[in-house]
Formats: structure tokens, sequence, C-alpha cells
């Protein structure tokens, strides 16, 4: 086939929070092009409910240091302090800056932003909950992708939209382009560009239960292992504690932000034995395990004892409405509740990968090997979900939605000025042959095995071996069971044969991607022989301060295999003003 051929001074594979805010403010410097599978307002981003960080202090007294410290300690230290404060120093800026391009905040009766608590954020070091979290009822996501996408466009950002990236072109370390698969009419597409940012999002439908789109699919971590980069700590994929039970949809932490808590089978707040201090609003991990040790000790709600409840319907039928409106409408066709007047059934679902294309603080890419990587990858940029560097072993929410605005906003600016300072890189002639390659191994795939069965066996293996709780001799079960789903790839059947809308092609790509990224975290949660927020080990319960703070990193070699190295955790924050050293229970 003929492939199109097209220049941007930049190219922002991915249109969520984090490629919207990079395309508007590099739009304003440079010709940039966005590039994304699904029409921009569809990203993931708009799932997000509950509000986003920032200590502007609007109802009670709070600080950066504060938000850095939970930060880190929510992160089980395994966060790059310099991107933890770079995070939380610039996030009152950040509030502000969407506000002024038309954010719709809540408000106080003062008129300020209105902030609400959210899980492991505290004020003094630990010392209680804080009201941190700025928000938009609960619909904060969805009035972000909005208000950044109308401000992208006013800027003359020019959009491919579903259009399926299947390969970033890697010309002798310097990344320069993207091919591309128009999912519209089956045409090929290579964007040639001085800088590429990448903000293609998370993997989470590599687990069966789960609270992502069905767009998540791992697409840029794993691209970038093709083109010969990283991913750093595949193994801390997030469990959110409270999922719809039976389906995984997200029902948000601002629930218990407003007041909501969790009850087990005994009708007992369970949370208040094992974080007596901010209880339900503890960090999303130690939520999560304690939600499924309740379940496993018997003490679960339901016939079957085998999930719990959520109970909001104390605060009152008006505050629902008016700042949860979303999760009654989702509580009511899921679960078929109404929780203004009864409990909402929740289990703990896959929800955020925490891990992710390696980065220094401002957004480069970086690589190495032997445990060091200071190599910065040139117009190579990463932020959001698909980046890695500030979350560590355990993203707080609210600071999802914060990542994205400050290192979107941060990759746009340094992506512009690299692409006005530098000049277009020659692709080689052969440049797309291995996305090329991919394409063509399932265009003409004829084999017996079908998406539905792989995708069956490779996400019932993740939830049931690689989940909340982990042992060694389960994780060995799910490589190998992955190993096999693998080979069945090779005996695929892709029955449209069509150019337009094949979506039976799609699914058999991002079946690939899937594998890849099930693989990663498999091998890495198995060579990790410890327990550090999101990643716990039955056989390995306590956490290794000793040998275990350090980032995993993931290679994929050329016969397929994986291979691991490590590189150290940034614990040198940028300025000598840190948090103290502090050490207090949740």
């Amino acid at each position: 086939m003929k492939i199109q051929k097209h220049v941007y001074d930049v190219v922002i594979i991915g249109a969520g929070g984090a490629g919207l805010n990079a395309a508007q403010v590099a739009s304003q410097y440079v010709n940039t092009a966005v590039v994304a599978k699904v029409y921009p307002t569809r990203s993931h981003t708009i799932s997000a409910q509950g509000g986003i960080a920032a200590s502007l202090g609007n109802e009670e007294p709070d600080n950066w240091h504060w938000h850095m410290f939970d930060t880190v300690k929510g992160g089980d230290y395994l966060g790059d302090q310099d991107a933890c404060e770079y995070l939380c120093r610039l996030a009152p800026e950040m509030i502000v800056e969407l506000e002024h391009i038309g954010m719709p905040f809540n408000r106080t009766k003062e008129g300020k932003i209105a902030q609400r608590p959210f899980g492991g954020h505290t004020s003094n070091y630990g010392e209680k909950s804080v009201r941190r979290a700025c928000y938009v009822a609960d619909r904060t996501g969805h009035a972000m992708l909005q208000t950044l996408f109308e401000k992208s466009v006013a800027q003359g950002t020019q959009f491919y939209s579903e259009f399926y990236a299947l390969e970033l072109i890697n010309t002798d370390g310097v990344v320069n382009g993207v091919l591309c698969f128009d999912m519209k009419d089956g045409s090929l597409h290579l964007f040639h560009a001085k800088a590429v940012i990448m903000a293609t999002g998370g993997s989470g439908r590599v687990y069966m239960t789960n609270a992502n789109a069905h767009i998540n699919t791992g697409n840029g971590v794993a691209m970038s292992l093709r083109a010969g980069f990283t991913w750093s700590d595949p193994e801390f994929f997030q469990f959110h504690p409270t999922g719809i039970y039976g389906h995984g949809n997200l029902i948000t932490e601002a629930v218990r932000g407003e007041g909501g808590y969790l009850l087990n089978g005994n009708g007992e707040r369970f949370m208040e034995r094992y974080a007596p201090t901010i209880k339900d609003l503890a960090p999303r991990d130690i939520v999560s395990r304690c939600m499924a040790q309740e379940i496993l000790e018997g003490r679960g709600a339901g016939a079957n004892k085998d999930h719990i409840k959520l109970k909001i319907d104390h605060i009152g039928a008006a505050a629902i409405m008016e700042k949860l409106p979303g999760i009654h409408e989702l509580a009511h066709i899921f679960a078929g509740v109404d929780c203004t007047k009864e409990p909402i059934p929740v289990v703990p679902t896959s929800h955020y990968q925490n891990g992710g294309i390696a980065t220094n603080y401002l957004g480069s890419v970086i690589t190495g090997g032997n445990g060091v990587y200071d190599t910065v990858v040139p117009g190579f940029y990463a932020a959001g979900e698909c980046a890695a560097s500030v979350h560590g072993a355990n993203r707080l929410g609210t600071n999802s939605l914060l990542d994205l605005v400050v290192f979107g906003r941060t990759v746009g600016e340094r992506a512009a000025k690299y692409a006005k300072e530098n000049k277009l890189v020659d692709m080689k002639a052969d440049a797309g042959k291995t996305g090329l390659a991919l394409l063509n191994k399932f265009a003409n795939a004829n084999g017996k095995h079908t998406f539905n069965e792989i995708y069956t066996k490779m996400a019932t293996t993740m939830q049931a071996n690689v989940g909340v709780f982990r042992k060694g001799e389960n994780i060995e079960k799910a490589i190998k069971e992955l190993k096999e789903a693998q080979e069945m790839m090779n005996d695929f059947r892709v029955t449209d044969k069509s150019s337009v809308y094949n979506l039976d092609l799609i699914e058999a790509l991002e079946m690939e991607d899937m594998l890849l990224v099930s693989r990663m975290i498999a091998e890495s949660a198995l060579a990790r022989k410890e327990s550090r927020g999101s990643h716990y080990r039955d056989d390995y319960p306590d956490r290794d301060d000793k040998d275990g703070q350090k980032h995993t990193q993931a290679f994929l070699e050329a016969d397929g295999s994986v291979r691991l190295d490590y590189r150290p955790v940034r614990t040198k924050p940028l300025t000598v003003e840190t948090f103290p050293p502090k050490k207090r229970v949740y």
C-alpha cells in the first residue's frame, strides 16, 4: 500500500488530558499534530471523577510540603523525589491556569475553588485528612477533557482521530515519527516530526475486573518496548478499592471524601481497625488489601460473602445529587441500587498503571543500562499514565489528573522548544517496517484462535495470579499461561478482511500489545521479592528497603523474551526545602 507522509514539528500520540494539555501549549509555538485511536473527547480521562489535587488551602491550611510528603509516602518511597516536588509545587499554579481557560470548578460560598478530602492526602505530615481535591462534582475528568480540547482546537492543533499507532520510529537513537493505520479507510500514514510526545494512557484491560475503557490496552508502552526503550516498574499496578461488584465500574474515592464509608458483611466499619487515623481515606493500596482481607477471612457481604458495602446514604439525597450525581446514576444502572437509600456493593478493581516509560522530572524519556539510566533521548517525551517517575509504587487519588496537567504542559513546552532549536532528522528508508509486518501478520491471519478466547485466558490468569495478592508459584503459573496465549496468537483468525472500520483487525493488534504488557507485569512481579505499595507478595510480606528501593526496568529482547534491569530511585529533591523525615502511622 502507498503510505501517506505528514511532516510536523511536534507529534503527540494520545488525546487524553496529558496529550491535549501538551497540544494546547505546543500549538502556540510550532506546527503540532495529535494522533489518537479515538476522538479526543472519548479518551479515558473522561472517566476521572473525584478531583485534582493542589495545596491551594482554600478551605483549610495546606502547603506543597505536606502534599509532597503524602505523594512520596503514598508511593511507598519509590517515587522519584525531584518529580514529586515538581508535581506538588506546580499544582496550585496549574489549577489556576485551568480555571482561567474555562474549567468550571465547584465553588465555596466565598467564590473560591472548592476542595474536598481524598485518600492519602493529609495535613502536617500525616496528622489528619485535608481538603486538597479541587473538583467539578464527580465529573472532573470530563470537564478537564472538554476544556483542554476546546483550547487545543482554538490554538490550531491538527487532529488525526481514529488512527491506530503501529510503530514508534527510532532512527539511531532519535525518535522522529510514528506509523499509523487509519481505521476509517485502512490507509497508512507516516508522521515525521522533530519531537514526539507519548501520551497514550494505561493498560488496565489486561485484568478481567477493571475500571478502564476498552481503549486502555497498553499501546504506548508496547510501541516503546518494540522501539528499544524500557518500561519502568511494570509490577506496580494499582487496584482501586471501590469498583462496582460484578462489573468493575469505578465508584470515585470522592464518595468517601464526602463522608461515605466501607462496611463488611457484619456491618462493621473495618477500616477503623486497619488505619485508625484516616480510616476509609487511607491510600488505595492499603484499602484494597484490607477489603480483600475481609473477604478472604469470611467477613464479606452478600450471599457469597464476596464483596464489601459502600455506604453514602447518610449524607443525604440533596448532597449526593449535588456533588455525586454520576455515582448515583452508575450505582442505579450497574448495581441496581439507589445510593440515596442503600449501600453500593463494591470490590477492588484494576485501575491504574503506576509504572511507564522512564522519564526525568521534566518528562524527557531516559534510557541506559547496567543500572545507569541518565541518557536523555533526543526529541522524545512522555506524560500521563504511560510515563513513570512520580507515583512510585502506588498513586494517590487526584494525583493522576494533576500529573496530566503538570507534565502535559511541561512536555508541550519542552517539545516545542526542542522543535524550534533542532532540524528534522531524516528517517531510514525502511522506517515503519516493524509496524507493517505486525499489520500484515494479522490482516492475513486465517488461523483458528479468536480474540475472545485469548483475551479470556489472559485476563483470567492475570486477575487470579497477579492481582491484589500475589505469590511466586501463582505468578509462575500466570507466566506459563501467558506464553501459551502468545503462542495462540501465531494461529490467530481475523475474519473481517475489509479496510473500513475493521475492528476485528484492531482487536488482534490490541491483543498482541496486551499480551506483551501482561508478560512484563508478571515477570517483573516475580522478580520483586518484597511487598511495596500496590505490589503485595504473600510469600514476601515485608518491604525490603535494603534491596528493594529501586525501579524495575523491563526490556523486550529480539527473541521476544523479557529482560530486567534496575535503576536507583532519585531520592534527592530539587531544592533544600523538603518535608521533615517524620514517620506517622495512618
